[in-house]
């Protein structure tokens, strides 16, 4: 681009974490961006991730990192690794929100919510000269490429930017802005999409009455959940038709597809994953002195009513000889009927192919559109990979409109740590 030319105007569609830091690069690179959102707000979903206390990241080793992307780790790689964990840290301290290193390696800010940072992010793309069109809710193309949207008072708006970045996010929490309606708006023009599901999500189980009635929102604390050989320690939460939670999340994807094959799938949850089973069947062995099941498994096995109950669930009559009963504790089967449904999981898997995408993340059949976020085809477990991808994506796709309008690298200034990498 020449300096007597005017920039390119770049249209941003989305105003979560992927369409804002899309925005705030390009807008630094000198081009004239305006971000358009059907909501009222811009960043509702990050705020709602937030009240968890806005998980940005994960500090392990970047090669055990990438690997959570399992599939999609390929195509990930090179664009996590042009903005990785520590540029995500860095770009949030520049904010003026420190971040801090939990005991689990996950990263959070110091204020453990979002608005703060999302207050500072605001006033610095309005600094940079980033226009917002709320209200505004995306209806595709019409036949000669404007971009078309129905404004605030119903009215019929169309643009036509040099260059689109679709930042739509998948279907989860459509209440929040991602309803996934853009699916029909790229089919429509040849482009294929992989069915979204839910990801990081709950399970139904087909629980007793008295598990429902007397069990509901009770937490299971200091557990171990072991599907197809993996073994995840954690929490979960019995719900009134199933079962959630951090643990369940991380086995969740694998569960899932289990699910779709046969119908349904047994996990097993162990109830004190700090005992062998020998340490177990020895402390059963006591003698029971006339306590009842539960007293005798509270006091010998340190369980708690919401285990013995789920015991009872797999087992109505509790195995009496020690080392079967221990052999229980340790692997309760919980067999699972079906997902939660899309709306409530906390992403979505399926999206669009990253074979319709070049390197830059441009969709091969229409020449400068290009996509970033939870629209393409990529999941991971909750833990910071999910906003780490976001940020990422959102910058390559940035990236992607500086190369096609022959615009420096280097004019991008958002993560210089990850340019130098980058040059």
């Amino acid at each position: 681009m020449s300096s007597s030319s005017s920039p390119p105007e770049v249209a941003i569609i989305g105003g979560g974490p992927a369409g804002l830091i899309a925005a705030e690069a390009l807008a630094q690179a000198g081009l004239t961006v305006t971000v358009y959102d059907r909501m009222p707000s811009v960043g509702r979903k990050l705020l709602m991730a937030g009240r968890g206390g806005l998980n940005l990241t994960h500090s392990e080793e970047f090669e055990r990192f990438v690997a959570r992307y399992a599939e999609a780790q390929p195509r990930l790689r090179p664009l996590i690794e042009a903005f990785r964990p520590e540029d995500l840290r860095a770009w949030c301290e520049g904010l003026g929100q420190e971040t801090f290193v939990g005991s689990s390696g996950r990263v959070f800010p110091k204020a453990f919510k979002a608005s703060p940072l999302l207050r500072a992010w605001l006033a610095r793309l309005e600094s940079l000269g980033v226009r917002f069109a709320l209200r505004h809710r995306w209806q595709g193309w019409d036949e000669d490429g404007h971009l078309i949207f129905t404004g605030p008072a119903g009215q019929t708006v169309r643009t036509k930017p040099a260059a689109t970045i679709l930042a739509l996010g998948g279907a989860s929490w459509p209440r929040l802005g991602s309803d996934g309606t853009w699916v029909e708006h790229l089919t429509q023009r040849g482009i294929a999409v992989s069915p979204l599901r839910p990801a990081n999500m709950g399970f139904t189980l087909a629980w007793s009455e008295i598990m429902r009635s007397r069990f509901e929102g009770e937490p299971l604390k200091r557990i171990a959940l072991t599907f197809a050989g993996r073994t995840v320690k954690g929490e979960a939460i019995v719900t009134a038709d199933g079962i959630e939670g951090g643990a369940i999340y991380a086995l969740s994807a694998t569960l899932r597809d289990a699910i779709e094959r046969a119908g349904g799938a047994t996990l097993h949850l162990d109830l004190r994953p700090d005992l062998s089973e020998e340490a177990l069947a020895k402390r059963l062995s006591a003698p029971r002195k006339g306590q009842s099941a539960s007293t005798f498994l509270r006091k010998n096995a340190g369980l708690g009513p919401v285990g013995i109950a789920l015991m009872r669930e797999a087992s109505p009559s509790l195995p009496s000889e020690p080392t079967a009963l221990a052999r229980l504790i340790k692997a309760v089967p919980l067999t699972l009927t079906g997902t939660k449904s899309l709306d409530r999981a906390i992403s979505s898997a399926g999206g669009v192919p990253f074979t319709e995408l070049d390197d830059h993340l441009m969709l091969k059949r229409m020449p400068g559109v290009f996509l970033a976020g939870e629209m393409l085809d990529w999941e991971a477990p909750t833990g910071g990979y999910l906003l780490q991808a976001a940020f990422a994506t959102g910058i390559a796709a940035a990236r992607g409109v500086l190369a096609r309008w022959q615009i420096p690298d280097d004019a991008l200034t958002l993560n210089p740590s990850s340019a130098t990498r980058h040059s």
